[in-house]
């Protein structure tokens, strides 16, 4: 229970604190921390959890045990369920579930169970985490694996654990073995050595034995799986099986419940106690469904049912076996924990075979962890059971020592001869060595490369070599010895004479010195300082006034030329400024005068193109006439053909009459006839009578029958008498009628043609005003040569001008020059000064009366030159102005010569026409065309008709900006002439020139005046033409009409000719209101053309975007319409369930995705849009608001709908970063888009082996390829620019992530030319937002982590200044990120250096202060919230019809 928990030299704070910074610099936060935190405290308190016995067969757990509720506490379980099912188990059969209690080892093995799940989750979650932190999107080639073994174990009692590492141990060391052969053979083989088979010790038996079929793995498996198996009973078979049979298995003598087995290193005997319950290690489901409904999320997560994530690294890197591993027979075994060692060890073995491995043998010198004590035997015991004795005696029998012939050279070239060394060929001076130092051949080898020794005989090359080195060490200690003593000695001597020589001259000086010497020297000493003195101090004296003679000269000299240099360069500034403000006037005048020449360019070329336009439309007017006054000769031939056939009818009524008179005479014969057969057959019967009474009866009775039959026949043929006459008497009635309209017809044309006549009266008379104005027009152009001998004279009056102004300016110069000179020779500087005296002339200076003079004579050359420079500037000006004036006027009289010729040419042109169209007038009578023709042409001349006027009204209203440029051009010239008579004023010498010169120009804008009426006037009357070109045109539409109405007369009189009754009915349009109508039986149908079977490709061609949502649409407002709950409801979800299902089945199509986002988006528009609300209808048209839902509130389907939309938009950006992410490291970070900036590769850095064709690479160009082609097929579907902004946003900032994170781990990227391309890359990628017009999206905005760390990488890092630099500009990034920036930084060539760490710590402490996330790595998966803006739809449902692809013919149009 804990014991003591202080290790020595073990800090637990500091370990904890170093883990908690390394799970933040991982990017795992606090609150994750803490959850694995609790997690492990509650399995330490679950494994403290204590189990009491309630007899043989039954245990218990105290519900007040302190560790049991702190475990539930901090996973939030119930106490009561953990208490029950730890000691509990549920056994369910097909008929119950039978509780069965557990004993004490049972419940004490369930809880270590139960526990070593939970850890196995938490551990599988913490690595797949990490992995997760690690992770970068660029293709992983190769990786490093470190591979901690177990190492081979034996203890006083060994159990089930220390069987499985012992297993593993024998794996692990057959493969060394397997390994080190294969490496020596490779190495023999590659050096041409002779080759002898080495037997080294194979554990293949003992593995067999463990792993085989019927093994002791397999009988441990078949044991479990029995419901009474026993440790025992396995044992027995164990025994049964092997004993006697295999050597590498034994039974020991004193037990029967342990079984030895000879392993590699030793033999290690294991207790059989536990191997079951080990084995099966199971961990029953009550408890894990108690955790499953566990509150603390992190711990429920580790239960649920979900697949296991496939870690990132194994999907990029497919590690393929070098040989073919055994796989486990039976597959009924791989729940227990034996078969799951085995295959986890299998996996192991096969990244072994496929990788190359390096081994690391670590040993301990003694098991008390001391220092300075080395245990041999325990040191022996650890190498064996690594298995590094067996490596060494494997090595040994061949060749363990190898050299190549470079090292052997370096190493033992001093135990070389000078004759040796003198050969050019190494590897012969290395035989020749070998030959003579070593007699025996056979022990060693010459390879290709290298020297093969047997074992000790590089120990014999040491012993030369130290031997060789042992002397040369002696030979130099002696010479070295005796220089030291030498140069003692030398110093000695040295400081021995320099002693005698002191001594000797101290004593010398003594026997020389007197004091009658003492005294005579000192005196010489005296007079010798005197004398130097004094001619020190002459000297002195003739140097000082000649300095001060030179001083005085040499400042006055200065000074003179300092002055002379202030006035000159005061006279200069003077010139500067004013040849600069005359520069500057003239380039401002030049300017000026070519902005007003383009002005007037613009403004002749805009006149000219708008007369142009008006002799178009003049010519169309003429066709339009032309066209119809043969329209109209067309009618009256139409109207002749009528005439024609009236005349047919008359004919026909004569023709008519005629038959009824005959009939009339053919029945008065008749009766006439009749009447005469009466009178003979009254005869007869008188006769009759007379002859034959007997028969006169009968004859009675006959001739009564035939009187009554004549006298039916008579009446009948008297009726169908009257009828023909009714029947006559009402079509003469009729056709009398029918002639009355068409003579009233035809007056009224007549009429017409009288007023076209009157109208064409009318034309002429206005073509003759147009003469006179153009005859008045000539007149004025006569003038034009005047006015351009006006302008020559105003030239020439301007030449005399600027003449003058030049004497003038002359005149002032020369009067300027005598003023000064004057003023020079009345005042002789010298005379003054010989005038003035001393005290004078400092009397003046105490006043300063020089100075003010001089200040005067200053100011008034000033004021002079001023005041002709002012004149000068005025003269120009004005000069400027006439020149700018009579150019304009020039100009302008040109344009008007250009103006009344072109006028002349249209007045012409209208002449012409209005002759053709009077004589064509004229002759309307004789023209004759077609009926059938006049409705086509109808439409055609409305639609012209309508374009003419609204070019009229557009002329119309340009008019008025022309008369107010027209007035502003007044107002500028007044605005001159008041400046000229303000120059009058001034200028009294110019006034009689100027005057002149403003009657000129008084005289040019009367004339002016006059051609702008004219053209006034002009514009007028070609208005009054066009609006009486319109009256005609509406006349001839009369016209039509009255044609229509003739013809639609002749179709009935033809009818009632021919007896024909039928009558033809127009067809009225339909009009529709934008509904779909559908049976609720065809719902699948729609939803399985319209979306499960429909193809984006074939839509987005030729069609409006978003035409399946508008469909869908139009089916749900028929259901609103019909006002069908049910309907509307099965409508609606069966839509969102298929669009659902395309969305799954088509997860990965791009194409297909955008299209349904889209779909989805104008979709959930139009249930707004048409919902009534207000919001939403602000921007509809009237019509539209007509067509919103009546019935039905569809809020929650179009929040379902929002809901899919997002859902789609996830999916699809996935999609597109799948797509992208594998371009973005080798395009942004490795490919040299600019060529020759990385050439050179950091020092220190191999290059990197890639077993993938380089010619697959990636660029930035196929990111910008992508880039397109997500982006116009985003536009060919109709995606909003909002949605697709977001998308673009989303995009950049994968890239500037995935960029960035593997910046941060790849060291040799960060160099200053990598920053560089860093930052070319990222200019290509704001270049295709500007070409794309995307710069409002913000995705320029996700790349400045990014440029941020390509400025970092080009900066400038030595100074303190460059440290604040980098502290304001790097604010995209974490202090974390720019000390791992700068820590990462290679120099590539010796032009940089490295960042030294001084710096780091300067930039790490300016960055304490900031308070952002501590956090290396970017998250790559991180998503913008998406937003889906409203716009509303401008297509009208009206219009919108199916196409026949869609195959929905069964739906009809409302």
């Amino acid at each position: 229970m804990g014991g003591n928990t202080v290790i020595e030299g073990v800090d637990d704070r500091a370990d904890m604190m170093e883990t908690q910074k390394t799970f933040t610099l991982l990017g795992l936060k606090e609150d994750f921390q803490m959850d694995v935190f609790k997690i492990l405290a509650a399995i330490l308190h679950l494994g403290n959890v204590q189990m009491t016995a309630v007899g043989d067969e039954k245990s218990s757990v105290s519900l007040e045990d302190k560790h049991l509720n702190i475990f539930c506490e901090l996973l939030d379980l119930d106490n009561d369920k953990v208490a029950q099912w730890l000691c509990h188990r549920k056994i369910i059969t097909t008929s119950e579930t039978v509780i069965k209690p557990m004993t004490k080892l049972q419940a004490l093995n369930a809880r270590d169970a139960l526990a070593k799940k939970i850890y196995s989750h938490l551990f599988d979650f913490i690595v797949e985490r990490i992995n997760k932190a690690l992770h970068f999107s660029g293709k992983q080639h190769t990786f490093i694996g470190v591979l901690d073994i177990y190492g081979f174990e034996t203890f006083d009692v060994n159990s089930f654990e220390q069987f499985c590492i012992n297993y593993a141990n024998e794996k692990l060391q057959q493969q060394f073995n397997q390994h080190v052969f294969k490496l020596e053979q490779e190495e023999y083989m590659k050096e041409d050595i002779p080759w002898t088979l080495i037997d080294f010790y194979d554990n293949q038996p003992v593995i067999d034995l463990i792993e085989a079929k019927m093994g002791i793995l397999e009988l441990l498996d078949e044991e479990c799986l029995l419901p009474h198996g026993t440790d025992e009973n396995w044992l027995q078979k164990l025994y049964n099986n092997y004993i006697n049979k295999n050597p590498f298995f034994q039974k020991p003598k004193m037990s029967n419940t342990s079984f030895i087995i000879q392993h590699f290193a030793d033999k290690v005997e294991y207790k059989s106690e536990g191997f079951l319950e080990k084995n099966r290690d199971t961990v029953y489901e009550v408890l894990i469904d108690i955790l499953k409904n566990s509150k603390f999320h992190l711990c429920a997560n580790f239960f649920q049912d979900h697949p296991v994530p496939i870690s990132p690294f194994r999907s990029a890197i497919t590690v393929k076996s070098a040989k073919t591993v055994v796989k486990p027979p039976n597959k009924q075994f791989r729940t227990t924990v034996g078969n799951k060692f085995r295959s986890s060890l299998y996996l192991l073995m096969e990244t072994l075979n496929a990788t190359t491995p390096h081994y690391v043998r670590c040993i301990k010198p003694n098991d008390q962890k001391l220092p300075f004590e080395f245990d041999s035997k325990r040191v022996v015991q650890q190498l064996r059971a690594c298995g590094v004795l067996e490596t060494i005696r494997i090595s040994s029998q061949s060749y363990p020592s190898r050299w190549t012939y470079i090292e052997f050279f370096s190493r033992y070239s001093i135990l070389m001869t000078q004759h040796e060394l003198s050969l050019s060929d190494k590897k012969k001076i290395c035989k020749t060595v070998l030959q003579r130092l070593i007699q025996d051949p056979n022990q060693y080898q010459f390879g290709r490369t290298k020297i093969f020794f047997r074992a000790g005989q590089v120990a014999y090359l040491e012993k030369l070599r130290s031997d060789k080195l042992r002397q040369a060490c002696i030979v130099i200690q002696k010479n070295v010895r005796s220089w030291h003593q030498r140069k003692k000695f030398l110093h000695i001597k040295q400081a021995a004479v320099t002693i005698q020589q002191y001594f000797r001259g101290q004593r010398a000086v003594r026997q020389a010195i007197t004091a009658t010497a003492l005294k005579q020297a000192w005196a010489a000493i005296v007079i010798q300082k005197h004398c130097r003195g004094y001619i020190v101090r002459k000297l002195c004296q003739l140097i000082c006034v000649a300095a001060i003679t030179i001083q005085a000269y040499v400042r006055g000299f200065l000074a003179r030329k300092k002055f002379q240099k202030m006035l000159k360069e005061h006279k200069a500034v003077i010139l500067q400024k004013h040849a600069r403000a005359w520069l500057a006037r003239r380039r401002f005048q030049n300017i000026r005068r070519f902005v007003l020449n383009i002005q007037l360019s613009y403004r002749v070329q805009r006149l000219q193109k708008k007369l142009e336009d008006q002799n178009k439309e003049n010519h169309g007017l003429l066709e339009r006439l032309t066209h119809l006054a043969s329209t109209h000769a067309s009618d009256l031939d139409s109207i002749q053909k009528l005439e024609l056939e009236l005349e047919k009818l008359v004919t026909q009524k004569r023709t008519s009459e005629e038959k009824g008179k005959k009939y009339k005479e053919d029945t008065e014969q008749k009766l006439s006839k009749l009447e005469k057969q009466n009178a003979e057959l009254q005869e007869q019967k008188t006769f009759l009578e007379q002859k034959l009474q007997e028969e006169t009866e009968e004859m009675k009775d006959k001739m009564d029958d035939l009187t009554k039959q004549l006298f039916t026949n008579v009446q009948q043929e008297e009726r169908q008498r009257i009828i023909l006459e009714k029947k006559f008497q009402n079509e003469k009635q009729d056709y009398e009628k029918e002639i009355e309209s068409l003579k009233g017809e035809i007056k009224t044309l007549e009429e017409e043609k009288i007023k076209l006549q009157d109208q064409i009266q009318e034309e002429h008379i206005i073509q003759d005003g147009l003469k006179l104005e153009v005859g008045h027009l000539q007149k004025q152009a006569k003038m034009i040569p005047e006015l351009q001998k006006e302008i020559e004279l105003l030239q020439t009056q301007k030449m005399d001008v600027e003449k003058q102004v030049q004497s003038q300016k002359q005149e002032m110069r020369e009067k300027v020059s005598e003023v000064a000179q004057q003023f020079f020779e009345s005042y002789d500087v010298e005379d003054v000064r010989s005038r003035l005296s001393t005290e004078d002339l400092e009397h003046l200076n105490e006043d300063g009366e020089l100075w003010f003079a001089y200040e005067g004579l200053k100011k008034a050359t000033r004021v002079l030159e001023s005041q002709f420079q002012s004149q000068k500037e005025n003269y120009e000006k004005e000069i400027e102005a006439l020149n700018f004036k009579v150019e304009h006027l020039s100009e302008e009289i040109i344009h008007l010569q250009k103006l009344f010729r072109e006028e002349n040419d249209i007045n012409d042109s209208i002449r012409l026409e209005v002759s053709r169209l009077t004589s064509e007038n004229m002759m309307i009578p004789d023209f004759k065309q077609q009926i059938s023709e006049l409705q086509k042409q109808k439409v055609d001349l409305e639609q012209r008709l309508r374009e003419q006027a609204a070019k009229m009204k557009g002329k119309m209203e340009e008019m008025p900006n022309q008369v107010h440029h027209s007035l502003s051009e007044k107002g500028q010239r007044r605005t001159l002439e008041d400046q000229t008579e303000t120059h009058t004023k001034e200028e009294e010498k110019q006034i009689a020139t100027i005057q002149e010169i403003q009657k000129t120009i008084n005289h040019l804008k009367e004339q002016h005046e006059i051609e702008d009426k004219v053209k006034s006037k002009i514009k007028q009357e070609a208005f009054h033409l066009t609006l009486e070109n319109m009256d005609l045109e509406e006349e001839l539409d009369m016209k039509d009409r009255v044609i229509k109405k003739l013809q639609d007369q002749i179709k009935t009189l033809t009818k009632t000719i021919e007896k024909a009754n039928e009558t033809h009915v127009p067809a009225v349009s339909k009009e529709y209101i934008g509904m779909m109508e559908y049976v609720k039986e065809d719902e699948a149908r729609i939803i399985k053309n319209l979306i499960l079977d429909l193809k984006p490709r074939g839509v987005v061609v030729n069609m409006i975007p978003g035409l399946p949502a508008y469909i869908l649409f139009m089916c749900v407002r028929y259901a609103d319409y019909v006002n069908d709950d049910d309907m509307l409801k099965s409508f609606m979800s069966i839509t969102t369930n298929g669009i659902k299902q395309v969305i799954k089945e088509h997860a990965e199509d791009f194409e297909m995705l955008s299209f349904w986002l889209s779909n989805t988006y104008h979709f959930l528009n139009c249930l707004k849009q048409y919902s009534g609300e207000e919001e939403f209808m602000k921007q509809n048209t009237p019509r539209q608001n007509m067509n919103c839902l009546k019935h039905f509130d569809l809020s929650e389907y179009r929040q379902i709908l929002s809901d899919l939309a997002i859902r789609i938009y996830h999916q699809f950006i996935l999609v597109m970063e799948n797509n992208i992410q594998p371009m973005i490291v080798p395009g942004m970070l490795e490919y040299e888009s600019l060529q020759g900036i990385s050439g050179m590769k950091p020092t220190g850095f191999r290059k990197r082996s890639s077993s993938i064709d380089d010619t697959d690479t990636y660029t930035m160009t196929s990111i910008l390829q992508q880039l397109s082609y997500f982006y116009s097929t985003m536009c060919q579907n109709g995606l909003d620019t909002e949605l697709l902004k977001q998308a673009v946003k989303q995009l950049f900032f994968l890239i500037g992530a995935a960029t960035l994170n593997s910046l941060f781990l790849r060291k040799d990227m960060c160099s200053c030319r990598k920053g560089m391309q860093i930052r070319c890359n990222i200019s290509y990628l704001e270049e295709w937002l500007k070409e794309k017009n995307l710069q409002s999206s913000s995705a320029k905005e996700t790349l400045e982590p990014l440029s941020q760390a390509a400025w970092l990488l080009q900066v400038k890092k030595i100074t303190d200044e460059d440290a604040k630099e980098i502290y304001e500009r790097c604010t995209s990034l974490s202090a974390v990120q720019i000390v791992k920036i700068l820590n990462s930084y290679t120099p590539i060539d010796d032009f940089e250096k490295r960042v030294s760490p001084s710096f780091v710590r300067k930039v790490q402490a300016m960055l304490n202060n900031r308070e952002d996330i501590p956090q290396l790595m970017l998250d790559t998966k991180y998503l913008f919230q998406v937003t889906f803006p409203y716009t509303p739809s401008p297509y009208a449902l009206e219009i919108i019809q199916i196409p026949s692809s869609f195959k929905l013919g069964f739906l009809t149009r409302v």
